[in-house]
């Protein structure tokens, strides 16, 4: 038997954007489908989970899943961010929030959160990206890249340029986001990104230990 992982403490600086799993309840079957997806999932190489929904559930809900999952990525370096609902993440101790444009700000949100729990926050535009507050905000979102059929109210993609463009306007950690699949992840590796954002790439999928270890394999470069 081997020895247990031990989880070193995760701070606003040592986070790994490079594989990072966004947790559709429907995808993955509810509560405990997403305690078994994440788990095979950060086995494989996943190295950060977001708790998201896009269909309104209640506090308790989120708070159960997040309690379970918190619990699961204590034996990993890989932290728990917790999508918009800043009061839940700091009821089960989440290592962090991600908000989007048309959430709390994110000078509101670092107030909420306290100065060492990370936080990131979507971008999807030149502007955007340059309104963005270092003092504030760890790492962003870039997106859509393409069209994705896992977020309701996604704004028009951006393309392989357009991400490329935005990523470079600003020296933060950066992870794209939006229909990204074993099939165009290898070139949005190559935009000036930190690492990519999946959904359905590993969610549902038939063989979630083969898709993550695909996917690792490729923000690796190992199949350049």
């Amino acid at each position: 038997m081997g020895y247990p992982k031990i989880r070193r403490e995760l701070s606003r600086t040592s986070f790994d954007l490079s594989l990072y799993l966004v947790l559709d309840p429907e995808l993955c079957g509810g509560i405990a489908g997403m305690v078994s997806t994440v788990y095979e999932a950060v086995e494989r190489g996943v190295t950060c989970v977001q708790l998201r929904s896009e269909k309104e559930v209640d506090k308790r809900y989120w708070y159960d899943a997040g309690l379970l999952l918190k619990a699961l990525l204590e034996d990993y370096d890989v932290p728990l961010i917790v999508n918009d609902h800043i009061d839940v993440a700091l009821a089960i101790d989440a290592d962090g929030v991600h908000v989007g444009q048309k959430d709390l700000p994110a000078d509101v949100a670092r107030r909420l959160l306290g100065p060492n729990k990370i936080l990131g926050l979507s971008v999807g535009s030149i502007y955007e990206m340059e309104q963005v507050k270092l003092q504030d905000v760890d790492y962003v979102g870039i997106g859509p890249v393409f069209a994705t059929s896992t977020k309701k109210d996604a704004r028009k993609a951006l393309g392989i340029d357009g991400l490329s463009m935005i990523a470079a306007q600003r020296d933060i950690p950066k992870v794209a986001i939006g229909g990204i699949n074993i099939d165009n992840a290898a070139s949005v590796m190559k935009s000036g990104v930190d690492g990519i954002a999946v959904v359905s790439a590993i969610c549902g999928q038939a063989d979630i230990a083969s898709a993550t270890r695909r996917l690792a394999s490729i923000v690796r470069g190992e199949n350049e």
